[in-house]
């Protein structure tokens, strides 16, 4: 018998204001909301289709039958259940293999739903707090499909590796409250969850966030604080814009042209490329801010410069691109607006606490 649809879900909507401040990296909390209100739909739309495809005996409809339960009887839990960042990569890879006329093995859904994310990816929480703005992220050191962030997870961590990351989180959340309480406002409001990884050959930190897995951020421990606080600014700001494409398109499909992306050696697909911009864009800000708030170092006047220079190539190679859609010149021009005047968007800082 197939499974009901679930309750009407509601149609979705960017107001314009919303959109335009979300390209210039500045939504703050209530365009995260807004997104995360995109991403629940999709993934109940998501359960119901896995559930569609799957033979009963599967075990999958009864767990999904609780899930549905859940949101009826604890919509906090079911929330933080149905956002568990891998439940879309999950699902997604399970359609797939039934498409393909595998079977698919969920077992991992039925421990998340019955056992709540510290089943699934452990349960080690990071806390940090600042001038009463809280940070907590789950530290998933296991559980499935966290390959999906393309480098090797670290092995379960020890308590000394959890210490240390909880140190680093600390600097870093002091440095964003302190010196870019907006971005940490959208921080705290977006990401759930950190993977650890191992650090490429030679030691080099690496980071990723990846578009099927909303709400995590996955990376390697950074050399301090202050690289710790830009890279969560980073892949949130990739997290960000996947969660506005799930919604509005913002180019045609994917085509075979290749475009000069300033920080890669290798030409990009335009999706690439906007997603690269974006996230630099971020990049950018961060250092613009620092290189007026902090102390004086000659690291933020370099990394500023050198961004703001590879970012700004990148935003006029999308504009003459010819792939974006109206929708997304827009986006694309409201970035440039953001890179020709950062004052306008750091705001008033005279009264910030030191870090």
């Amino acid at each position: 018998m197939p499974a009901p649809p679930p309750d009407t879900l509601p149609t979705h909507s960017v107001a314009p204001d919303t959109f335009d401040a979300v390209a210039r990296a500045r939504g703050g909390a209530a365009a995260v909301a807004e997104l995360r209100r995109g991403q629940l739909s999709k993934r109940l739309l998501l359960t119901v289709a896995v559930r569609r495809s799957l033979p009963e005996d599967t075990g999958f409809a009864a767990s999904a039958r609780r899930l549905d339960e859940m949101r009826r009887e604890n919509p906090g839990r079911w929330q933080e259940t149905i956002l568990h960042p891998y439940l879309d990569e999950g699902l997604a890879r399970a359609l797939a293999e039934q498409a393909r006329g595998g079977r698919p093995d969920l077992a991992w859904f039925d421990e998340l739903v019955h056992g709540g994310p510290a089943a699934l990816s452990g349960p080690r929480l990071l806390t940090s707090a600042c001038d009463g703005a809280v940070l907590r992220l789950r530290l998933a050191d296991r559980g499935p499909h966290r390959s999906v962030h393309g480098h090797r997870p670290a092995d379960p961590q020890t308590g000394e590796e959890v210490d240390h990351w909880q140190r680093l989180l600390d600097g870093a959340w002091r440095v964003l409250v302190r010196r870019h309480p907006w971005h940490a406002e959208a921080v705290a409001a977006c990401l759930t969850t950190l993977v650890p990884l191992r650090p490429a050959p030679g030691g080099t930190s690496v980071s990723s966030a990846a578009r099927r897995a909303y709400g995590a951020v996955a990376l390697s421990p950074p050399g301090d604080p202050v690289l710790l606080a830009l890279t969560l600014v980073h892949e949130f700001l990739h997290i960000q814009l996947g969660a506005l494409l799930d919604l509005v398109p913002l180019h045609g499909p994917v085509s075979s042209a290749r475009y000069h992306a300033p920080w890669r050696p290798d030409p990009r697909p335009l999706d690439a490329l906007l997603q690269g911009t974006y996230a630099h864009l971020g990049v950018c800000d961060f250092w613009h801010t620092e290189r007026t708030t902090a102390p004086a170092d000659p690291r933020s006047e370099r990394e500023y410069a050198t961004w703001y220079g590879y970012t700004r190539g990148a935003v006029d190679t999308l504009l003459g691109s010819g792939e974006l859609l109206p929708v997304g010149r827009r986006f694309t021009e409201e970035m440039r607006r953001a890179l020709t005047s950062p004052g306008e968007r750091r705001g008033n800082q005279e009264h910030l606490p030191p870090v």
